[in-house]
């Protein structure tokens, strides 16, 4: 090993670290920015007896992060990167048979522990920067803790960080050896800016860029929030400075390795530099001749909703411990400044620590390396934080619709195991698998590659299309629109590793690009979408999505949407391609149900039935159902008698007197049976179900005779005491059969013409002689002149009244004095008075 590495504070905690290792499985080493645990840990461990010469595996969160730490310890050897010490990260690997430490990242971990659960010739796995909290990392140590726990009690785990608390992590190893490292930093003096609501981002960070060169020596970095923030102050930089010496170099994740590197080293004596930088260079890199740190205190998040199933980034203020991080880097070599645009005051604010990628992340990788693991419920791992039950819900269900688990979601398909091995995303493998066999794997790779990183084509001022097929034709060198050429050709590679991995040989999808709207099926079946009448459009998943300003793409019928995000009822569409629905009815048949939907249509007051073919929450075919099946048309009328009311049959005024002639009886007698609207609409299938059918509407149940059906609910006998007990008339003395009225329950009335019931002296009785009719007496014209219960009172008393004002009236009419002794008459006047 090369003897020329400087000394670095992590060096005097080595020997504490190497005898917790040595007494234990797991430890702890919580050491300060700048202190070097990224380079110096996993060469002070390489020799140590315990390992016997097995590998040494370090996750890194991020992949500049990756191939740097392990090109400084090849330097260490005085070697390339390769030999000794070798890295893989997605697209990128540089490792060989002598490689004794590999630094890995996005989920490398996660695919080796799959090959191999036991991770045979490995004897340590780092986790640095586990303070970051990524999901791949706390996925790779609840992993590597079972396997730990059920098949290599030999294996050892070390958890490093930079600002985190110890305790939580060091028990969930099992109460691991905390080793702690102070670090060594020089003074930073920190300068606050706060920026002015009015004031945009890339003006404010570009005034104090040029403050900062005036007052300070040294390299500046600066941290924005993104690519797009990162490109406007750059182009404001580039278009004030005239000094020659200052070069400006961008950071980001999307750069090929050359640029990030070039940002990475030192600059020639004379010579100046402003990086500006996403939060990529917040941890495990020295860039080297820093001395000015300016932060804008943003940082660009993914922020999944189990809501919508959808992911959107977010700009967010950093926490506290993420600021500090930042202002480290000013005085990692030298004392330095950092300058913050924002207040004292709004510092107060800020949260201390980021919150776990787990608790807000989607969850469907995780959930689909978990079933290919062989766990059924994430309960049976470890977790720092467990993953939310909402998130794993939403991961289940999608992982269901695409064929990567079964129906009960609790056991891995054939297909879910292919998808798994891919080490993409499960909508990505999912649609890999379904592009091959159709001979559009090549163009499957292109989108794959395309899908997985940031957008790189520039668009100027409000111009923006969100067209998919553009950024293949880019990716092709064939496109109209401005891009990164270094990122273009970055991506072009990884298309091409892409294919060499899957062995895609076909040509189709070079050329044809109308097949781009069917791939992205594949992978959103969630999102696919029809265009509504106000130009906006509905996903198969239930949600709205519209364009914002007028899109190439917005007159579309049919698209599939790769990137929505899920703000307010309609989502903004962000990366779309067209699809015909002849592509999506000849590839998506097995995604589609047929409903037979048979209703009740209030309007008609009739049963319809329909056929319905859908795509998730898209109706796409409707057609009338010719013969639906006569037992969920007898339910369906029955449900709308229910709703319409007893009202929808033919009630007649016999069918409604037996009715309440019955309902009257049961009041006296609680064994009859109830016919009451409310016990008849609750006994429907018992007795009108018979009768009903074959019937579909109004029309057809007014052919029913109603008085006859609610008879033959009673027996023989409580017909023939229905009569005795409630006649349906009652004779009176004029011989005039007169109807009993049995609409109030409590008083059935007989209405009579006055003349008629001479000679009567009491009122006549119902129900066994327990209920008195209540007396309509009405005049000649039919027109009440008394109401009475008692006929016996009314003669006496008030007859003589009535008789006076009805001989006024009346005056050709018979108005005896004696009314008891007089003759009743359905006439003017008895025979015998003409």
């Amino acid at each position: 090993m090369s003897d020329r590495m400087a000394k670095l504070p992590i060096d005097s905690v080595l020997p504490d670290l190497l005898q917790a290792m040595s007494a234990n499985r797991n430890a702890v080493l919580i050491a300060a920015p700048g202190a070097g645990k990224t380079t110096r840990v996993p060469l002070a461990l390489l020799e140590a007896p315990w390992l016997e010469g097995n590998k040494i595996i370090m996750l890194e969160p991020r992949r500049l992060a990756a191939r740097s730490s392990a090109k400084y310890m090849a330097g260490a050897f005085s070697e390339t990167v390769g030999e000794t010490v070798g890295y893989r990260v997605r697209m990128d690997t540089k490792a060989g048979p002598r490689t004794r430490i590999e630094v890995v990242t996005e989920g490398v971990l996660t695919r080796m522990l799959q090959a191999d659960p036991a991770l045979e010739g490995i004897g340590l796995v780092i986790f640095d920067e586990f303070h970051e909290r990524s999901l791949q990392a706390d996925l790779g140590l609840a992993l590597c803790l079972q396997t730990q726990a059920l098949l290599r009690e030999d294996l050892k785990l070390l958890v490093m960080s930079a600002t985190f608390e110890a305790q939580p992590v060091a028990s969930l190893l099992g109460g691991a050896h905390v080793v702690m490292s102070e670090g060594r930093s020089y003074p930073v003096e920190t300068v606050y800016r706060p920026r002015a609501a009015s004031v945009r981002l890339e003006d404010a960070a570009a005034l104090t860029i040029e403050e900062a060169l005036r007052s300070n020596e040294g390299d500046l970095l600066v941290f924005l929030p993104g690519m797009g923030e990162i490109r406007a102050v750059e182009s404001k930089l580039r278009g004030k400075l005239q000094d020659s010496s200052v070069h400006i170099f961008p950071l980001h994740g999307s750069l090929t390795s050359e640029s990030q590197d070039q940002a990475l080293m030192p600059l020639p004596a004379g010579q100046r530099k402003i990086v500006l930088a996403t939060s990529i260079a917040e941890t495990s890199l020295t860039v080297e001749g820093v001395t000015v740190v300016i932060d804008c205190g943003l940082m660009r998040v993914s922020r999944f909703s189990p809501r919508t199933g959808m992911s959107r980034l977010e700009t967010v203020t950093v926490s506290k411990a993420s600021a500090d991080q930042r202002r480290g880097r000013a005085g990692r070599l030298m004392p330095g400044t950092c300058y913050r645009l924002w207040s004292k005051e709004e510092e107060q604010g800020m949260t201390a620590r980021s919150t776990p990628e787990i608790l807000e992340a989607d969850l469907t990788s995780l959930l689909l390396e978990l079933a290919a693991w062989g766990v059924n419920d994430v309960a049976e791992l470890d977790w720092l934080d467990a993953p939310p039950a909402p998130a794993l819900q939403q991961a289940k269900d999608l992982l269901i619709q695409l064929g990567a688990l079964d129906k009960s979601g609790k056991t891995i398909t054939a297909h879910g195991k292919r998808m798994a091995e891919f080490g993409k995303h499960p909508r990505i493998a999912h649609m890999l698998l379904r592009a091959m066999p159709l001979g559009l794997g090549s163009l499957g790779c292109e989108l794959a590659v395309l899908l997985g990183e940031r957008d790189f084509i520039r668009f100027e001022g409000s111009a923006s299309n969100s067209d998919i097929r553009i950024r293949v034709e880019a990716l092709r060198s064939r496109g109209t629109y401005a891009t990164d050429e270094g990122v273009r050709r970055r991506l072009s590679e990884e298309v091409k590793r892409l294919q060499r991995e899957l062995g895609v040989q076909d040509a189709q999808g070079q050329q044809n690009m109308q097949e781009c709207g069917l791939l992205l099926a594949f992978a959103y079946l969630d999102r696919i979408a029809r265009r509504r009448d106000n130009g906006k459009y509905l996903l198969s998943g239930g949600r709205g999505a519209a364009f914002v300003g007028g899109e190439p793409l917005s007159h579309e019928q049919w698209l599939v949407i790769a990137d929505v995000d899920d703000a307010g009822t309609d989502s903004r569409i962000r990366l779309a391609a067209s699809v015909s629905f002849d592509q999506l009815a000849e590839h998506l048949q097995d995604e589609m149900n047929v409903e037979t939907n048979i209703y009740w249509d209030s309007d008609s007051k009739s049963v319809r039935g329909r056929t319905r073919k859908k795509l998730g929450a898209l109706l796409l075919d409707e057609t009338p159902l010719s013969k639906p099946p006569s037992e969920r048309v007898l339910q369906v009328l029955l449900e709308g008698i229910r709703t319409e009311g007893l009202e929808l049959l033919p009630w007649t005024k016999a069918a409604r007197q037996l009715q309440e002639r019955a309902v009257f009886v049961r009041h006296y007698d609680a064994s009859w049976p109830d016919l009451s609207d409310d016990a008849l609409i609750e006994s429907l299938e018992e007795w009108l179900s018979g009768y009903i059918e074959g019937m579909k509407s109004k029309s057809d149940l007014q052919r029913l005779n109603l008085k006859d059906m609610l008879e033959s609910i009673l027996s023989w006998e409580q017909r023939r005491e229905l009569e005795d007990s409630a006649p349906t008339h009652w004779t009176v003395p004029s011989g005039s059969r007169i109807p009993i009225d049995y609409s109030d329950l409590a008083a059935p009335a007989l209405a009579v013409r006055l003349q008629e019931l001479f000679g009567l002296p009491e009122s006549p009785r119902i129900a066994c002689g327990r209920v008195p009719l209540t007396l309509y007496l009405l005049s000649p014209a039919q027109r009440p002149v008394q109401v009475t219960r008692d006929l016996a009172n009314f003669w006496s008393h008030t007859y003589f009244e009535v008789r006076k004002d009805l001989k006024g009236r009346y005056p050709k009419h018979y108005w005896p004095d004696n009314p008891l002794e007089a003759q009743a008459t359905r006439r003017a006047k008895p025979p015998a008075q003409k």
